[in-house]
């Protein structure tokens, strides 16, 4: 008996004492005062409750200069709008759920980020739920969110070709997909996979890189076809030799192997590789850099993804195609709030453009 309420006990004395030695040091003991209340602010401001509510909302006839003395009070004062109530009246709770299985945050968060770019500024909050593979506890995330009436759901996941494991079909509030698979007739953004990988290898072209090779991730997914096709023509367009990718995992393991396909034997040894993801591309550099060869001097590489974490950390820094996640999370961030402001909009996947980053692993162009 004496263990738990000696540890009650124990906790009760400590905060006394830390009360005590504020009080025994002249220091004040903090004492929390009540909410500023709008009937507050219109006591302060000389108005009505009425009319102090009119001016917080930029509602109601009154001069300029009366909105403003009421709003400098409510600042003066710390007076913070009472959420629920604004929801109640306005039907709306400002909130949105981001439902996602990308336990590493990697797609994700930087989505987010966007996603929150384009809300914040209509007072409008998200908060993440992690799904992973469950149906089960992604049910109960979608039936909390909808509990807490949020305003609509964007959901994304770590690839485009994947539904998350739940049903977000005919649900009461407006849906938005973004980098996963969305449900038939509705609304999905994805980045330009086929046109990223585009502006990887016409970039190598340009560089005067003759022997390009395409170095990637499993067949299972689908980007990996969309930007192979992609690579296949700008060579054929470009007049090279078109060679077919080297199919793997997304790891630097599967990037170190593929160099032994590449540079042993008697094919033809490239002078460039153009790599699925930044991991497969660092891979691929410290393979080249223990058989002595030069990046680039010897061979460039182009990585996919513009993983910072890993590009910048790279030796030499890599050249990345970024998929623009975070522009790609504002657009279905401001979608969906035109959806919920009563806009409607045609159902369909949106691909937005990818970009190229350039570092020091492709080197310069040609003289002349």
């Amino acid at each position: 008996m004496a263990g738990p309420h000696w540890g009650l006990k124990e906790k009760t004395f400590s905060q006394l004492r830390i009360l005590d030695a504020m009080a025994s040091d002249d220091q004040p003991v903090p004492v929390f005062s009540k909410p500023v209340t709008l009937r507050d602010v219109a006591a302060r401001a000389g108005v009505s409750v009425a009319t102090a509510s009119k001016a917080l909302n930029d509602q109601g006839r009154m001069t300029a200069k009366t909105r403003e003395r009421i709003r400098e009070t409510a600042r003066h004062l710390g007076f913070r709008p009472n959420s629920l109530a604004q929801s109640l009246l306005r039907r709306r709770s400002f909130t949105v759920g981001l439902l996602t299985n990308d336990t590493y945050g990697r797609f994700s968060l930087p989505l987010m980020s966007g996603i929150s770019d384009a809300l914040v500024d209509n007072g409008v909050s998200v908060f993440l739920c992690n799904v992973e593979e469950d149906p089960r506890l992604g049910q109960l995330h979608v039936d909390a969110m909808l509990d807490k009436r949020v305003d609509g759901i964007i959901a994304t996941g770590k690839r485009i070709d994947r539904h998350l494991p739940v049903d977000l079909g005919n649900l009461r509030v407006p849906v938005i997909y973004a980098f996963t698979q969305p449900d038939p007739d509705a609304i999905a953004f994805v980045s330009d996979d086929a046109g990223g990988a585009r502006l990887a290898v016409e970039h190598l072209c340009r560089l005067g890189r003759k022997r390009i090779a395409h170095v990637t991730g499993p067949a299972s997914f689908a980007v990996v076809h969309a930007r192979a096709q992609a690579y296949r023509d700008v060579l054929a367009e470009n007049g090279l030799p078109v060679t077919e990718p080297l199919l793997g995992s997304w790891s630097e393991a599967w990037g170190h192997e593929a160099v032994a396909h590449l540079f042993d034997g008697k094919r033809e040894r490239p002078d460039a590789v153009f790599c699925g993801n930044d991991q497969i591309a660092r891979g691929v550099i410290d393979a080249l850099r223990e058989r002595g060869l030069g990046v680039p001097g010897d061979v460039a590489v182009i990585g996919f993804d513009n993983w910072e974490i890993v590009a910048e950390a790279t030796r030499p820094p890599l050249t990345s195609v970024d998929m623009n996640l975070v522009a790609l999370g504002r657009e279905a961030g401001l979608t969906l709030l035109s959806l919920v402001g009563g806009q409607p909009a045609a159902p369909g996947i949106r691909k937005l453009p990818c970009r190229l980053v350039v570092r020091q692993s492709c080197g310069h162009p040609p003289d002349g």
